[in-house]
Protein backbone atom coordinates (compact mmCIF):
# COMPACT_ATOMS: atom_id res chain seq x y z
CA UNK A 1 0.00 0.00 0.00
CA UNK A 2 2.93 2.32 0.81
CA UNK A 3 6.13 2.23 -0.79
CA UNK A 4 9.27 2.16 2.48
CA UNK A 5 10.28 5.61 1.03
CA UNK A 6 7.15 7.83 0.13
CA UNK A 7 5.70 9.05 3.38
CA UNK A 8 6.46 8.93 6.35
CA UNK A 9 4.02 7.27 8.99
CA UNK A 10 3.12 9.16 11.99
CA UNK A 11 2.76 7.68 15.57
CA UNK A 12 0.60 9.07 18.27
CA UNK A 13 0.73 7.48 21.76
CA UNK A 14 -2.02 9.45 24.20
CA UNK A 15 -1.18 8.47 28.03
CA UNK A 16 -2.85 9.32 30.84
CA UNK A 17 0.49 12.30 31.51
CA UNK A 18 1.63 12.77 28.19
CA UNK A 19 1.15 12.83 24.79
CA UNK A 20 3.56 11.79 22.72
CA UNK A 21 4.17 11.72 18.91
CA UNK A 22 6.52 11.90 15.99
CA UNK A 23 7.36 10.43 12.81
CA UNK A 24 7.77 6.17 12.60
CA UNK A 25 10.93 5.39 12.36
CA UNK A 26 12.60 8.40 14.16
CA UNK A 27 14.47 7.01 17.64
CA UNK A 28 12.39 9.41 20.27
CA UNK A 29 8.88 11.28 19.86
CA UNK A 30 9.50 14.80 18.27
CA UNK A 31 6.38 16.43 20.48
CA UNK A 32 5.79 15.54 23.99
CA UNK A 33 3.39 17.57 25.89
CA UNK A 34 0.66 17.42 29.27
CA UNK A 35 -2.27 15.40 27.70
CA UNK A 36 -4.27 17.41 30.02
CA UNK A 37 -5.65 20.89 28.76
CA UNK A 38 -6.58 24.21 30.66
CA UNK A 39 -10.22 25.14 29.64
CA UNK A 40 -12.65 28.26 29.73
CA UNK A 41 -15.95 29.27 29.53
CA UNK A 42 -16.44 31.29 26.57
CA UNK A 43 -18.77 33.59 28.52
CA UNK A 44 -15.60 34.23 30.91
CA UNK A 45 -12.96 33.82 27.49
CA UNK A 46 -14.59 36.94 25.90
CA UNK A 47 -14.28 39.46 29.06
CA UNK A 48 -11.01 38.08 29.56
CA UNK A 49 -9.45 38.80 25.91
CA UNK A 50 -10.92 42.27 26.78
CA UNK A 51 -8.44 42.38 29.76
CA UNK A 52 -5.69 40.85 27.77
CA UNK A 53 -5.79 42.81 24.49
CA UNK A 54 -5.55 46.46 26.81
CA UNK A 55 -2.63 43.88 28.98
CA UNK A 56 -1.04 42.50 25.73
CA UNK A 57 -0.45 39.76 27.67
CA UNK A 58 -1.37 37.14 25.21
CA UNK A 59 1.02 34.48 23.92
CA UNK A 60 0.92 34.25 19.88
CA UNK A 61 2.81 30.75 19.89
CA UNK A 62 -0.56 29.26 21.57
CA UNK A 63 -3.65 29.05 19.99
CA UNK A 64 -6.50 28.55 21.33
CA UNK A 65 -9.78 26.32 20.37
CA UNK A 66 -13.32 26.70 20.34
CA UNK A 67 -15.14 23.49 21.21
CA UNK A 68 -18.77 23.15 21.23
CA UNK A 69 -19.78 20.65 23.66
CA UNK A 70 -23.07 18.80 23.61
CA UNK A 71 -23.56 18.78 26.98
CA UNK A 72 -23.25 22.57 27.95
CA UNK A 73 -24.30 24.37 25.59
CA UNK A 74 -21.92 26.62 26.64
CA UNK A 75 -18.40 27.14 24.27
CA UNK A 76 -15.46 26.46 25.81
CA UNK A 77 -12.05 27.55 24.63
CA UNK A 78 -9.20 24.82 25.10
CA UNK A 79 -5.53 25.61 25.40
CA UNK A 80 -3.40 23.03 24.52
CA UNK A 81 0.30 22.42 25.21
CA UNK A 82 2.91 23.09 27.98
CA UNK A 83 3.06 26.31 26.98
CA UNK A 84 -0.01 27.34 27.72
CA UNK A 85 -0.50 25.85 30.56
CA UNK A 86 2.14 27.47 32.22
CA UNK A 87 0.26 30.48 31.92
CA UNK A 88 -1.93 31.10 34.72
CA UNK A 89 -5.41 32.02 33.24
CA UNK A 90 -8.22 33.70 35.25
CA UNK A 91 -11.11 30.49 35.88
CA UNK A 92 -9.24 28.38 33.43
CA UNK A 93 -10.09 24.79 34.73
CA UNK A 94 -7.30 21.61 33.83
CA UNK A 95 -9.19 18.76 32.58
CA UNK A 96 -8.12 15.62 31.89
CA UNK A 97 -9.58 13.78 29.09
CA UNK A 98 -8.70 10.32 30.22
CA UNK A 99 -10.19 8.56 33.20
CA UNK A 100 -9.18 5.15 34.34
CA UNK A 101 -7.63 4.85 31.26
CA UNK A 102 -10.55 5.37 29.06
CA UNK A 103 -11.17 8.34 26.99
CA UNK A 104 -14.14 10.74 28.34
CA UNK A 105 -14.12 13.38 26.76
CA UNK A 106 -13.38 13.43 23.00
CA UNK A 107 -13.28 17.33 22.51
CA UNK A 108 -9.97 17.19 24.58
CA UNK A 109 -8.67 14.22 22.31
CA UNK A 110 -9.46 15.69 19.40
CA UNK A 111 -7.93 19.25 20.54
CA UNK A 112 -4.66 17.49 21.44
CA UNK A 113 -4.44 15.73 18.41
CA UNK A 114 -4.86 18.96 16.24
CA UNK A 115 -2.60 20.54 18.33
CA UNK A 116 0.14 17.41 17.99
CA UNK A 117 -0.42 17.57 14.14
CA UNK A 118 -0.83 21.10 13.39
CA UNK A 119 1.36 23.31 16.22
CA UNK A 120 4.37 20.33 17.20
CA UNK A 121 4.44 17.92 13.97
CA UNK A 122 3.49 21.36 11.67
CA UNK A 123 1.90 18.38 9.08
CA UNK A 124 -1.40 17.81 7.24
CA UNK A 125 -2.80 14.64 8.64
CA UNK A 126 -4.46 13.92 5.11
CA UNK A 127 -0.98 12.70 3.96
CA UNK A 128 0.28 10.93 6.61
CA UNK A 129 -0.46 7.53 7.72
CA UNK A 130 -1.18 7.04 11.35
CA UNK A 131 -0.48 4.60 14.01
CA UNK A 132 -2.11 5.16 17.35
CA UNK A 133 -1.02 3.61 20.30
CA UNK A 134 -3.76 2.28 22.91
CA UNK A 135 -4.52 0.87 26.58
CA UNK A 136 -4.29 -3.10 26.44
CA UNK A 137 -8.35 -3.12 27.47
CA UNK A 138 -9.24 -0.33 25.02
CA UNK A 139 -13.00 -1.06 24.52
CA UNK A 140 -14.65 -1.85 21.03
CA UNK A 141 -16.64 1.39 21.08
CA UNK A 142 -13.70 3.61 22.33
CA UNK A 143 -11.53 2.15 19.14
CA UNK A 144 -14.45 2.92 16.31
CA UNK A 145 -14.93 6.24 17.52
CA UNK A 146 -11.32 7.06 16.84
CA UNK A 147 -11.43 5.08 13.94
CA UNK A 148 -14.43 7.42 12.44
CA UNK A 149 -12.37 10.72 14.05
CA UNK A 150 -8.98 10.10 12.05
CA UNK A 151 -10.63 8.94 8.85
CA UNK A 152 -13.83 11.35 9.07
CA UNK A 153 -12.31 14.61 10.64
CA UNK A 154 -8.77 14.63 9.77
CA UNK A 155 -9.13 12.41 6.03
CA UNK A 156 -6.14 10.38 7.00
CA UNK A 157 -5.83 7.94 4.51
CA UNK A 158 -4.43 4.61 6.21
CA UNK A 159 -4.70 4.09 10.36
CA UNK A 160 -3.41 1.15 12.52
CA UNK A 161 -3.92 0.82 16.43
CA UNK A 162 -1.92 -1.05 18.71
CA UNK A 163 -1.43 -1.85 21.99
CA UNK A 164 0.59 -0.81 24.18
CA UNK A 165 2.01 -3.62 25.72
CA UNK A 166 2.71 -5.07 22.05
CA UNK A 167 4.62 -1.98 21.46
CA UNK A 168 6.68 -2.08 24.02
CA UNK A 169 7.45 -5.72 23.67
CA UNK A 170 8.30 -4.88 19.81
CA UNK A 171 10.58 -1.81 21.21
CA UNK A 172 12.67 -4.43 23.21
CA UNK A 173 13.06 -6.99 20.34
CA UNK A 174 10.58 -9.56 21.84
CA UNK A 175 7.63 -11.05 20.51
CA UNK A 176 6.64 -12.76 24.23
CA UNK A 177 7.01 -11.13 27.10
CA UNK A 178 5.07 -9.94 30.42
CA UNK A 179 4.89 -5.74 29.95
CA UNK A 180 4.52 -3.99 33.53
CA UNK A 181 3.84 -0.62 32.30
CA UNK A 182 3.74 2.06 34.96
CA UNK A 183 2.62 5.62 33.88
CA UNK A 184 0.87 8.83 35.07
CA UNK A 185 -2.53 7.30 35.98
CA UNK A 186 -1.93 3.52 36.28
CA UNK A 187 -0.50 0.44 36.30
CA UNK A 188 -1.00 -2.27 34.10
CA UNK A 189 0.85 -5.89 33.56
CA UNK A 190 -0.07 -7.57 30.86
CA UNK A 191 1.61 -10.77 28.62
CA UNK A 192 1.93 -10.68 25.75
CA UNK A 193 1.88 -14.21 23.23
CA UNK A 194 3.58 -14.01 19.94
CA UNK A 195 2.50 -10.43 18.98
CA UNK A 196 -0.92 -10.29 20.78
CA UNK A 197 -1.84 -9.28 24.09
CA UNK A 198 -3.62 -12.30 26.20
CA UNK A 199 -6.90 -10.69 27.28
CA UNK A 200 -8.23 -12.24 29.99
CA UNK A 201 -4.50 -12.01 31.76
CA UNK A 202 -4.12 -8.26 32.15
CA UNK A 203 -4.37 -6.83 35.47
CA UNK A 204 -4.63 -3.44 36.72
CA UNK A 205 -4.42 -1.03 39.22
CA UNK A 206 -5.39 2.67 39.98
CA UNK A 207 -1.34 3.81 41.30
CA UNK A 208 0.46 5.19 38.97
CA UNK A 209 3.01 7.94 39.07
CA UNK A 210 0.07 11.34 39.95
CA UNK A 211 -0.98 9.11 42.91
CA UNK A 212 2.38 9.10 44.01
CA UNK A 213 3.34 12.73 43.33
CA UNK A 214 0.02 13.23 45.38
CA UNK A 215 1.03 11.09 48.26
CA UNK A 216 4.54 12.90 48.54
CA UNK A 217 2.27 16.54 48.22
CA UNK A 218 0.61 15.11 51.56
CA UNK A 219 3.14 13.92 53.21
CA UNK A 220 5.04 17.01 52.87
CA UNK A 221 2.11 18.55 53.85
CA UNK A 222 1.40 16.97 56.96
CA UNK A 223 5.16 18.23 57.72
CA UNK A 224 4.43 21.88 57.25
CA UNK A 225 6.08 22.30 54.20
CA UNK A 226 3.62 23.62 51.20
CA UNK A 227 4.57 23.76 47.99
CA UNK A 228 4.36 27.09 45.80
CA UNK A 229 2.75 27.14 42.75
CA UNK A 230 4.99 28.71 40.20
CA UNK A 231 2.55 31.63 39.32
CA UNK A 232 2.14 32.51 42.59
CA UNK A 233 4.97 34.44 43.28
CA UNK A 234 8.06 36.25 41.15
CA UNK A 235 11.60 36.24 41.64
CA UNK A 236 13.14 39.82 42.33
CA UNK A 237 17.19 40.28 42.29
CA UNK A 238 18.25 42.60 45.18
CA UNK A 239 22.07 41.89 45.26
CA UNK A 240 23.69 39.95 41.74
CA UNK A 241 22.81 36.59 42.74
CA UNK A 242 20.49 37.06 45.62
CA UNK A 243 16.91 36.81 45.24
CA UNK A 244 14.01 37.96 47.46
CA UNK A 245 9.91 36.14 46.75
CA UNK A 246 7.73 38.73 45.77
CA UNK A 247 4.11 36.91 46.55
CA UNK A 248 1.50 37.42 43.59
CA UNK A 249 -1.77 37.34 44.29
CA UNK A 250 -4.17 35.17 42.08
CA UNK A 251 -7.58 35.46 43.11
CA UNK A 252 -9.55 33.93 40.63
CA UNK A 253 -7.03 30.59 40.07
CA UNK A 254 -9.16 27.42 39.82
CA UNK A 255 -8.82 24.84 42.47
CA UNK A 256 -7.26 22.46 39.44
CA UNK A 257 -4.82 24.74 38.23
CA UNK A 258 -3.27 25.69 41.66
CA UNK A 259 -3.32 21.35 42.48
CA UNK A 260 -2.24 20.56 38.28
CA UNK A 261 0.98 23.12 39.07
CA UNK A 262 1.84 22.10 42.56
CA UNK A 263 2.05 18.53 40.74
CA UNK A 264 4.69 19.41 38.61
CA UNK A 265 7.02 20.00 41.37
CA UNK A 266 6.34 17.44 43.37
CA UNK A 267 6.51 14.93 40.56
CA UNK A 268 9.79 16.54 39.99
CA UNK A 269 11.01 15.95 43.98
CA UNK A 270 9.90 12.48 43.22
CA UNK A 271 11.87 11.89 40.41
CA UNK A 272 15.07 13.68 41.75
CA UNK A 273 15.22 11.89 45.36
CA UNK A 274 12.89 8.48 45.73
CA UNK A 275 14.07 4.83 45.35
CA UNK A 276 12.95 2.03 46.07
CA UNK A 277 13.71 0.61 49.18
CA UNK A 278 15.75 -2.70 48.67
CA UNK A 279 12.93 -4.50 51.35
CA UNK A 280 9.55 -3.69 52.13
CA UNK A 281 9.37 -0.35 53.77
CA UNK A 282 9.54 -0.39 57.78
CA UNK A 283 8.87 2.58 59.86
CA UNK A 284 11.42 2.09 62.42
CA UNK A 285 14.18 1.29 60.37
CA UNK A 286 13.69 4.33 58.41
CA UNK A 287 13.22 6.57 61.03
CA UNK A 288 16.83 8.12 61.41
CA UNK A 289 17.82 7.78 57.63
CA UNK A 290 20.14 11.13 56.13
CA UNK A 291 18.22 13.65 54.53
CA UNK A 292 17.97 14.85 51.10
CA UNK A 293 17.84 18.59 50.30
CA UNK A 294 15.57 19.69 47.62
CA UNK A 295 15.26 23.62 46.37
CA UNK A 296 11.71 24.32 45.52
CA UNK A 297 11.19 27.08 42.93
CA UNK A 298 10.87 29.96 45.04
CA UNK A 299 14.49 29.31 46.43
CA UNK A 300 13.59 27.64 49.98
CA UNK A 301 15.28 24.50 50.94
CA UNK A 302 13.49 21.30 51.94
CA UNK A 303 15.09 18.21 53.87
CA UNK A 304 13.38 14.99 52.63
CA UNK A 305 13.98 12.18 54.38
CA UNK A 306 11.92 8.51 55.29
CA UNK A 307 9.58 9.62 52.55
CA UNK A 308 12.38 9.27 49.61
CA UNK A 309 11.60 5.37 50.01
CA UNK A 310 8.16 5.63 51.61
CA UNK A 311 6.47 6.64 48.27
CA UNK A 312 7.68 4.59 45.96
CA UNK A 313 7.13 1.82 48.15
CA UNK A 314 3.32 2.25 47.54
CA UNK A 315 3.77 0.04 44.58
CA UNK A 316 5.30 -3.09 45.88
CA UNK A 317 3.04 -2.45 49.11
CA UNK A 318 -0.49 -0.11 48.55
CA UNK A 319 -1.58 -0.45 52.04
CA UNK A 320 1.49 2.25 53.09
CA UNK A 321 -1.45 4.48 51.83
CA UNK A 322 -2.92 4.57 55.17
CA UNK A 323 -0.14 5.96 57.63
CA UNK A 324 0.12 8.69 55.00
CA UNK A 325 -1.77 11.98 56.27
CA UNK A 326 -4.66 13.26 54.14
CA UNK A 327 -4.59 9.88 52.04
CA UNK A 328 -6.95 8.35 54.26
CA UNK A 329 -10.18 8.92 51.91
CA UNK A 330 -8.18 6.57 49.28
CA UNK A 331 -7.98 4.03 51.66
CA UNK A 332 -11.36 2.45 50.07
CA UNK A 333 -10.40 2.41 46.79
CA UNK A 334 -6.40 0.78 47.76
CA UNK A 335 -8.29 -2.09 49.90
CA UNK A 336 -8.57 -4.59 47.22
CA UNK A 337 -5.07 -3.35 45.11
CA UNK A 338 -2.25 -5.74 45.45
CA UNK A 339 1.18 -4.78 44.80
CA UNK A 340 3.50 -4.70 41.83
CA UNK A 341 5.12 -8.31 42.29
CA UNK A 342 1.73 -9.57 43.38
CA UNK A 343 0.25 -8.61 39.98
CA UNK A 344 2.68 -10.03 37.90
CA UNK A 345 2.27 -13.28 39.39
CA UNK A 346 -1.45 -12.92 39.33
CA UNK A 347 -1.34 -11.81 35.44
CA UNK A 348 1.18 -15.07 34.77
CA UNK A 349 -0.85 -17.67 36.30
CA UNK A 350 -4.05 -16.70 34.24
CA UNK A 351 -1.83 -17.63 31.50
CA UNK A 352 -1.34 -21.49 29.89
CA UNK A 353 1.01 -23.54 31.99
CA UNK A 354 3.39 -24.04 28.87
CA UNK A 355 4.00 -19.61 28.47
CA UNK A 356 4.33 -19.35 31.66
CA UNK A 357 8.26 -19.90 32.00
CA UNK A 358 8.84 -17.73 29.04
CA UNK A 359 6.91 -14.85 30.90
CA UNK A 360 8.57 -15.41 33.93
CA UNK A 361 12.24 -15.09 32.43
CA UNK A 362 11.09 -12.02 30.30
CA UNK A 363 9.06 -9.27 32.50
CA UNK A 364 9.46 -6.11 30.74
CA UNK A 365 9.52 -2.51 32.48
CA UNK A 366 7.73 0.16 30.63
CA UNK A 367 6.18 3.96 31.51
CA UNK A 368 7.54 6.82 32.94
CA UNK A 369 7.06 5.22 37.07
CA UNK A 370 9.14 2.80 36.34
CA UNK A 371 12.42 5.25 35.72
CA UNK A 372 12.19 4.91 40.19
CA UNK A 373 15.92 3.92 40.95
CA UNK A 374 16.34 0.36 42.34
CA UNK A 375 13.08 -0.25 41.40
CA UNK A 376 13.90 -3.03 38.49
CA UNK A 377 16.25 -4.57 41.32
CA UNK A 378 13.45 -4.54 44.48
CA UNK A 379 11.09 -6.25 41.25
CA UNK A 380 13.73 -9.07 40.87
CA UNK A 381 14.52 -9.87 44.30
CA UNK A 382 10.42 -9.78 45.90
CA UNK A 383 9.17 -12.29 42.30
CA UNK A 384 12.27 -14.54 43.54
CA UNK A 385 10.89 -15.17 46.64
CA UNK A 386 6.99 -15.41 45.89
CA UNK A 387 7.46 -17.30 42.57
CA UNK A 388 7.62 -21.01 41.38
CA UNK A 389 11.05 -22.64 42.21
CA UNK A 390 11.27 -23.85 38.50
CA UNK A 391 10.81 -20.13 37.42
CA UNK A 392 13.75 -18.00 36.39
CA UNK A 393 12.63 -14.90 36.91
CA UNK A 394 14.41 -12.14 34.97
CA UNK A 395 13.28 -8.23 35.07
CA UNK A 396 14.36 -6.31 32.14
CA UNK A 397 14.46 -2.61 31.78
CA UNK A 398 16.13 -0.56 29.34
CA UNK A 399 18.78 1.14 31.06
CA UNK A 400 17.31 4.58 29.42
CA UNK A 401 14.94 6.57 31.21
CA UNK A 402 14.49 8.17 28.72
CA UNK A 403 13.35 4.73 26.49
CA UNK A 404 11.65 3.43 29.38
CA UNK A 405 9.58 6.53 29.27
CA UNK A 406 8.46 6.77 25.57
CA UNK A 407 9.25 2.16 25.13
CA UNK A 408 5.35 2.26 23.88
CA UNK A 409 6.17 5.33 21.59
CA UNK A 410 9.42 3.87 20.23
CA UNK A 411 7.68 0.65 19.37
CA UNK A 412 5.29 1.98 17.39
CA UNK A 413 8.33 3.92 15.46
CA UNK A 414 9.89 0.81 14.97
CA UNK A 415 6.79 -0.93 13.64
CA UNK A 416 5.28 1.16 11.79
CA UNK A 417 8.72 1.49 9.44
CA UNK A 418 8.71 -2.17 9.11
CA UNK A 419 8.58 -3.14 5.06
CA UNK A 420 6.40 -5.99 6.38
CA UNK A 421 4.12 -4.26 7.98
CA UNK A 422 3.18 -1.96 5.19
CA UNK A 423 0.34 -4.39 4.11
CA UNK A 424 -1.39 -4.28 7.48
CA UNK A 425 -2.90 -0.88 7.07
CA UNK A 426 -6.79 -0.33 7.45
CA UNK A 427 -7.07 1.75 4.13
CA UNK A 428 -9.31 4.60 4.36
CA UNK A 429 -11.34 2.69 0.55
CA UNK A 430 -11.98 -0.11 3.22
CA UNK A 431 -12.95 2.37 5.25
CA UNK A 432 -15.44 3.13 3.36
CA UNK A 433 -16.58 0.30 1.83
CA UNK A 434 -16.76 -1.86 5.39
CA UNK A 435 -17.05 1.19 7.80
CA UNK A 436 -15.26 2.22 11.37
CA UNK A 437 -16.24 -1.54 12.77
CA UNK A 438 -13.80 -3.05 10.36
CA UNK A 439 -11.02 -1.99 12.69
CA UNK A 440 -11.71 -4.65 14.75
CA UNK A 441 -10.56 -7.55 12.37
CA UNK A 442 -8.01 -5.33 10.61
CA UNK A 443 -6.41 -4.54 14.14
CA UNK A 444 -6.82 -7.42 16.91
Amino acid sequence: MYGGDEVSAIVIDLGSHTCKAGYAGEDAPKAVFPSVVGAIDQMEVDDLEKTENNSGSVDSKNTARTVDSDKTKAKRKLYVGSQSLRFRRDGMEVLSPIKDGVVVDWDIVDSIWDHAFRECLLIDPKEHPMLLAEPSSNTQQQRERMTELMFEKYKVPALFLAKNAVLTSFASGRATSLVVDSGGGSTTVAPVHDGYVIQKAVVSSPIGGEFLSDCLMKSLGSKGITIKPRYSFKRKEIRPGEFQIVDLDAPNTTESYSFYSQRVIASDIKECVCRAPDTPYDESAYSNIPMTPYELPDGQTIEIGADRFKIPDVLFNPSLVQTIPGMENYAETIHSVRGLPQMVIESINKCDVDIRRELFSSILLAGGTTSVQQLKERLEKDLLEESPQAARVKVLASGNATERRFSVWIGGSILASLGSFQQMWFSKSEYEEHGASYIQRKCP
